[in-house]
């Protein structure tokens, strides 16, 4: 890893420039009390609280950034294109402290054995009760989606207890992704129970055009009107199963979201917030054509940054997952504009913060029925098992393993989700880490023929999602996740042309292009896809193997990237 070059230097200075923000971790103690994660200087009239990509994780986690989140086109080398050394570097973050743990990739093993999990929505409930009550009346607490699916416990109640909770956290609105994969008539019964608003905009009837959700919500916080304006992934349809929501539509819908912006206007609000999960290069973009729109608090890609950036006069906010941080911006806004402000992304350190007893309480509740599902014992890892970066995570390479020996198969692959909790080493691996990893609603793991050709298509669309250069064209996700297979991807080459020399590890021969190839994969989006669940697999392969070691994988050779966004591992 060379660091960051002028050029991107430059672009990082142009990109942060004139942020009021005191730099984290230069004056941090490594061993931080929880008034140290709550001191903050406070600005203005409004607090804007948010949280997003929970993906129903309740207890303290160990979740590594990536090594790997490359940037493309216009954003290739700019954040949230930044991962380890270069991240910290770019933020002026020392090696030892708390922000590096939370934020970068480096040194995680040893960081995360010191300072210890982070998340856990009781912990998150501490930090914004004590911010509620040095700020009463001023604070907004905002979700950006993805909060519903996730764990075991979300799955076998479909989301009803995680509607409860968030309920209890007295959250302001939200948006929604993962969430429509509950089914549009259980979503629907859900938002009856939210006591606050579900804010999707971009979401119509596919027949009639008519809304399906309520675009916006207003809020007065310290003399302040706001407009929230909430914005669902666009591509849900395509990521996710049709079938399930199949009389919606989705989409980013820049004319329709310009219309809201001007109708919250007109309305005499002073401050517009977008509550997105359209993902940060999609916002970005978007926060250059859409005029009007104050704060964009983007989520979808997991992206946690400790500084907003700036497009235009829009803050664009990322707040990362898991419940690993709780973002607080504060704001001063005056005739209609914003004036000042001051940011902190807020490690969730769980060792250091007093949990909540109301809401640890409510945790309990929900997962006492199911803890002898939840601590069975299936084995133990000797390895670090994760999940999140553009290409495979050990704990997918164990997914891929399972299906290429549980469903005989010659290639296995696995969807290139970023949820999902991280093991260390010498952990065991209990049946609610394989959830954490597995917990959909259309789990069959699926065994089928494939030509060569077909494969190296599949494989070339979904990088396509990643890597075209035009973020309007990135449809979410990381890159599809191989067992026995090799392959070389050029990300800078167009659509069509960055996956070669694909080679089946079973014979070391090269893929043919007219040969059919068995191959086993899980969250097929088609309907009636048959076979066993896949947490159902994993679990047995596990029992089997008792140990897991898993060595960083060689599989891939990855060509044209920027060393910004690209660590090898």
């Amino acid at each position: 890893m060379t660091g960051l070059g002028r050029r991107e230097l430059l672009q990082v200075a142009a990109a942060t420039a004139a942020l009021a923000v005191t730099r984290p971790g230069l004056a941090q103690d490594r061993f931080p009390r929880q008034d140290d994660l709550l001191r903050f200087e406070a600005t203005g009239q409004v607090t804007l609280l948010n949280f997003t990509d929970l993906h129903a994780q309740l207890v303290p986690l160990y979740f590594r950034e990536p090594s790997a989140n490359i940037g493309v086109g216009k954003a290739r080398g700019l954040p949230p294109h930044l991962v380890g050394e270069a991240l910290l570097d770019a933020y002026g973050i020392r090696r030892d402290g708390y922000d590096a743990y939370a934020l970068a990739c480096t040194d995680f093993e040893s960081l995360a054995r010191s300072f210890g999990r982070l998340g856990g929505l009781d912990r998150i409930a501490t930090l914004i009760g004590a911010i509620r009550a040095e700020r009463p009346g001023k604070v907004l607490l905002l979700d950006g989606g993805d909060s519903w699916q996730g764990s075991y416990t979300a799955l076998q109640n479909k989301g009803a207890d995680m509607v409860r909770l968030m309920n209890a956290l007295k959250v302001d609105a939200m948006t929604a992704h993962w969430e429509f994969t509950y089914g549009a008539e259980r979503v629907q019964a859900l938002i009856k129970q939210l006591e606050f608003p579900f804010l999707a905009g971009n979401v119509k009837d596919a027949t009639w055009g008519d809304p399906v959700f309520k675009p916006s919500a207003v809020f007065e916080r310290g003399g302040v009107r706001v407009g929230v304006i909430g914005q669902a992934f666009p591509y849900t349809p395509i990521a996710n199963p049709r079938y399930m929501i199949p009389d919606w539509s989705f989409g980013i819908e820049e004319e329709k979201l310009a219309a809201h912006v001007a109708a919250l206007r007109a309305d005499g609000v002073d401050l517009v917030v977008l509550l997105s999960h359209n993902g940060f290069d999609v916002d970005r973009k978007l926060a250059g054509r859409v005029k009007g729109i104050d704060v964009i608090l983007t989520g979808h890609t997991h992206d946690a940054l400790p500084r907003p950036v700036k497009v235009g006069d829009t803050l664009l906010v990322a707040a990362g997952s898991h419940g690993k941080f709780l973002a607080r911006l504060d704001l001063e806004v005056r005739d209609k504009r914003i004036q000042n402000y001051a940011f902190r992304l807020i490690p969730v350190l769980a060792d250091v913060i007093d949990p909540d007893p109301e809401m640890a309480g409510l945790i309990r509740e929900v997962r006492t029925p199911h803890e002898a599902a939840l601590d069975k014992v299936v084995g133990y890892t000797e390895s670090l098992l994760y999940r999140r970066g553009n290409f495979n995570g050990t704990f997918d390479d164990l997914i891929c393993q399972a299906l290429l020996a549980g469903r005989d198969a010659e290639i296995a692959l696995s969807p290139g989700f970023r949820w999902g909790a991280n093991l260390l080493p010498d952990q065991e691996i209990r049946a609610e880490d394989i959830f954490n990893q597995t917990a959909i609603t259309y789990p069959a793991a699926y065994r089928t023929e494939m030509t060569g050709a077909a494969l190296k298509a599949a494989m070339e669309d979904v990088a396509d999602n990643l890597f075209n250069p035009d973020p309007y064209y990135q449809q979410g996700g990381d890159m599809v996740r191989t067992g026995g297979l090799s392959y070389t991807i050029d990300v800078g080459k167009p659509m069509g042309q960055r996956i070669s020399d694909l080679t089946l590890l079973r014979t070391g021969e090269r893929i043919d292009a007219g040969r059919k190839y068995t191959v086993s994969g899980w969250a097929s989006i088609d309907e009636g896809v048959e076979g066993p669940a896949v947490y159902d697999v994993v679990t047995k392969y596990v029992e089997a193997l008792k140990r897991v070691r898993l060595e960083p994988n060689r599989q891939v050779k990855v060509v044209g990237a920027d060393a910004a966004g690209y660590e090898p591992a």
